[in-house]
C-alpha cells in the first residue's frame, strides 16, 4: 500500500525532473538571441564592464551526490545588484573528451565568455572544472528566474555541440544569491529528491562565501 509520504515524495521527485530537463528554444529562436548576446558582450568588453577575479580559483566544492568540483575561473559583470536574484547551476558533460583534453577544453573555454556575459539577468558565473563522472558545472548569481531559464534555453545548441545532450540538466534557485548556498545559508528547499538527484546542491562552501 502506498503511504502518503511515498505519494509526496514522487511528486516533488517529479517536479524535480521537470525542472531539470531542458526545454530549448528551437535553433531558428536561439541563434538571434546568442548572436546578439555575443554582440552586446564585446561593448562590455570595452568598456571593461567585465572581470575575472582570482581569488576563488582552485577552491573544491563538493555537491550533494558525492561529487567534487574544483573552480577554474570567476566572471562577473560589472552591474546594480539584482532585483530578484536567483542561483542557476547547469551541468553537462563533454562528448569524447578524455585525459588532457579537459585541460584543453578550460582553456578554450574562455572563449564561450559572449554567449552568456550579455544575457539579461547575467551577474556572475563559477567554473567548475570536470567532477569524478566527468560533469562539468557552471554556478551563476542571475537577475530573475525567468531569465535564467530564458539564458538556459539558448544555451543548450552550444552544449548539444560538445556534450551528451542527456548530461545537460539545469535547476534555478530563486530568492537566494549564490555565495549563501555555497556557505549553506540560502535556506534551499531540497524536496524529497535522492542524493544522487541533488548534483546541484553545494554541501561545501569555498572559505571566501
Amino acid at each position: 500500500m502506498t503511504s502518503r509520504r511515498d505519494v509526496r515524495e514522487e511528486a516533488t521527485m517529479t517536479i524535480v525532473q521537470r525542472e531539470r530537463r531542458v526545454e530549448h528554444y528551437r535553433l531558428a529562436t536561439a541563434l538571434p538571441r546568442l548572436a546578439a548576446c555575443a554582440g552586446r558582450t564585446m561593448m562590455l568588453l570595452a568598456r571593461r564592464r567585465v572581470h575575472m577575479p582570482r581569488r576563488r580559483i582552485d577552491t573544491w566544492v563538493r555537491f550533494a551526490d558525492g561529487s567534487t568540483s574544483r573552480i577554474y575561473r570567476e566572471t562577473v559583470l560589472d552591474r546594480a545588484a539584482p532585483h530578484e536574484p536567483c542561483v542557476l547551476i547547469v551541468q553537462f558533460r563533454l562528448r569524447y573528451v578524455r585525459g588532457s583534453g579537459h585541460r584543453m577544453f578550460r582553456a578554450e573555454s574562455l572563449l564561450n565568455t559572449p554567449l552568456f556575459v550579455a544575457f539579461p539577468g547575467f551577474v556572475s558565473k563559477l567554473w567548475l572544472a570536470a567532477d569524478e563522472h566527468g560533469v562539468y558545472r557552471g554556478c551563476y548569481d542571475w537577475d530573475g528566474p525567468e531569465a535564467a531559464r530564458e539564458y538556459v534555453r539558448a544555451l543548450w545548441w552550444p552544449l548539444a555541440l560538445v556534450s551528451d545532450t542527456a548530461s545537460i540538466k539545469y535547476q534555478v534557485l530563486p530568492g537566494v544569491r549564490r555565495d549563501a548556498v555555497l556557505a549553506g545559508a540560502g535556506h534551499v528547499d531540497v524536496g524529497a529528491g535522492r542524493e544522487q538527484d541533488q548534483w546541484w546542491r553545494p554541501l561545501a562552501a569555498p572559505p571566501h562565501a
